[in-house]
């Protein structure tokens, strides 16, 4: 929960982030850009001439939302992982701001809404390129920003829960390769996650990022239904909230009450 103190973390961190803002803007944004260029106009142009559709769209309106949420992981696991060992251990400035009456809890929820908030900013500018590609063809499209910042919350809790327990980063990179990346190859971004082998797909159900692709998509489709929003949403807001406790705990113990 954002407190007034957790807002002036986050405050702090948007401050931050207006100098150093270039180097997350090919994750949140080129990167998924330059696919959807390759793939989605590239690829897909070759799928439209076979008059083949995937999902029942055509594959750039498929995978544009795919993408997004995707970006949205990406950037969030990142700014979870290193800035969090900066702030615990390189530059300490998170004991800095305990040292006032700011609490450990604050730096954990005000850390981890500045990088929602930077994925949903990511997203914006994503869903507007796409849009211009013809890829967001329902004006529902615009809610795929809150479910690509909700996908970004889902990785960010747990991931800076984590970071906050490391003494080196010599794990991080392990994470990004065995774990983030094949989530980005596996949770439906590209194609169906019915064309995976059978004994993967459970695997794929309980991916966070497979939630947020399926609500992306169903929002930029205008597909969207009750049911499955309430569902896709709640296992992202469990993330949410079970990476928090885990960063409460986390924080208190590595920054002291």
């Amino acid at each position: 929960m954002a407190t007034p103190l957790a807002l002036r973390v986050a405050a702090h961190q948007a401050q931050l982030y207006r100098r150093f803002w270039r180097s997350s803007v090919f994750a949140y944004v080129l990167s998924p850009v330059l696919f959807l260029a390759a793939i989605g106009v590239g690829l897909g142009d070759m799928i439209d001439k076979q008059n083949a559709t995937v999902g029942g769209f055509s594959y750039i309106v498929f995978v544009a939302p795919g993408l997004m949420a995707a970006a949205a992981m990406q950037g969030a696991a990142a700014d979870s992982l290193w800035p969090i060992m900066a702030g615990t251990k390189w530059i300490r400035v998170f004991h800095a701001m305990v040292a006032t009456p700011i609490r450990p809890r604050d730096v954990y929820d005000g850390t981890v809404a500045s990088t929602t908030v930077r994925a949903g900013a990511g997203a914006t500018v994503f869903l507007v390129v796409a849009a211009l590609f013809g890829a967001v063809p329902s004006f529902w499209g615009v809610l795929a920003i809150p479910a690509a910042a909700l996908c970004a919350a889902a990785f960010a809790a747990p991931l800076t829960a984590f970071a906050a327990t490391q003494e080196t980063d010599l794990r991080f990179p392990v994470i990004m390769r065995l774990a983030i990346l094949p989530l980005f190859l596996v949770s439906g971004t590209f194609f169906p996650i019915s064309q995976l082998p059978d004994w993967l797909q459970p695997l794929a159900w309980l991916s966070p990022l497979w939630h947020g692709v399926v609500l992306c998509r169903d929002a930029t489709t205008g597909t969207l239904g009750p049911g499955s929003v309430v569902v896709h949403a709640a296992v992202l807001v469990a993330c949410v909230a079970a990476g928090r406790a885990w960063g409460v705990r986390s924080f208190t113990r590595r920054l002291g009450e």
